[in-house]
């Protein structure tokens, strides 16, 4: 009986396969798997809102995403990743998902929270489960991380974020969609109605429930941005509840609409490959319209 063949042995063929029919053959697939996947880009942007207190203006938020250590992505790697976050010098740090790949299998878990302690963020770091980090009987390992890593975890809970003139904004962190139980209800029974709403949200198609709901920002990340793009035929693998928002920045509703930014990741899943999808942290400044 012939073998059957992996789900990844089979994607990385066929990833391998449209290169070559592109013309981009071994080349291609060189600096798909060795060269983009560690071109790390910073996207910069602003958080304008005219319910942001004026005491938040300036204040500078980095968010990463979807490391997903274990597949291709190592600790010496995420030294490196925190170094560079805090060269940025953020006042909050939100990680926004997938942290270990495959948790009950990864074999360096003692390793990571002494890294991701080091990173430095004045105000505070924040973090959402994404679906990797419930996956593997992960959700006890990741939450033992992040705690130990001096990250509040928000999971259906938001956290009130003060300045010393005790103006505020609210922070909404809900569970991945896909194999957790998000509860938007839930995570906003105790926010201020009048206070600007700023959504942690692994998954991004959650935008679509959440402009209902009045939140003025979301931040998500999941998809990678395709991760792997080719020419003419688009991502070739988008993850579900990523089908709508894949990447980059998003108006969401017509009447008070919401903002959403989709970051594309730091590392691989799946495929060990980026094409076109480079790895991605984002710097954001928050500017209160009031301000102006």
């Amino acid at each position: 009986m012939p073998k059957k063949m992996k789900r990844r042995t089979f994607l990385k063929r066929t990833f391998g396969a449209m290169l070559t029919v592109f013309g981009l053959g071994s080349g291609g697939y060189f600096y798909a798997n060795r060269i983009e996947p560690s071109l790390l880009e910073i996207t910069k942007l602003e958080i304008k809102h005219d319910l942001i207190p004026v005491s938040f203006n300036g204040v500078k938020i980095v968010q990463f995403s979807d490391t997903h250590l274990g597949f291709h992505y190592t600790v010496n790697q995420l030294k490196k990743l925190v170094k560079k976050i805090n060269q940025l010098q953020p006042d909050l740090i939100f990680f926004t998902g997938d942290l270990l790949d495959e948790p009950n299998k990864y074999n360096e878990i003692n390793k990571v929270a002494p890294i991701l302690q080091q990173l430095k963020a004045t105000i505070g770091k924040f973090c959402i489960y994404g679906n990797h980090d419930h996956g593997g009987y992960g959700s006890e390992i990741y939450k033992n991380i992040m705690e130990l890593s001096d990250f509040t975890v928000l999971l259906n809970e938001s956290q009130i974020i003060k300045q010393q003139d005790g103006s505020f904004i609210s922070l909404v962190g809900i569970d991945d969609r896909m194999l957790g139980k998000p509860n938007l209800e839930l995570a906003l029974s105790k926010v201020p109605e009048s206070s600007f709403k700023l959504l942690l949200s692994h998954a991004p198609d959650v935008a679509d429930e959440a402009s209902s709901f009045q939140i003025h920002w979301q931040l998500s990340g999941h998809s990678h941005g395709g991760q792997v793009k080719i020419p003419f035929a688009g991502a070739l693998v988008v993850p579900p509840f990523a089908q709508n928002y894949p990447e980059g920045y998003y108006l969401i509703g017509e009447i008070n609409p919401m903002s959403l930014y989709v970051n594309r990741g730091i590392g691989t899943t799946r495929l060990p490959f980026r094409f076109m999808a480079k790895p991605e942290l984002t710097v954001f400044t928050m500017i209160s319209s009031a301000a102006h």
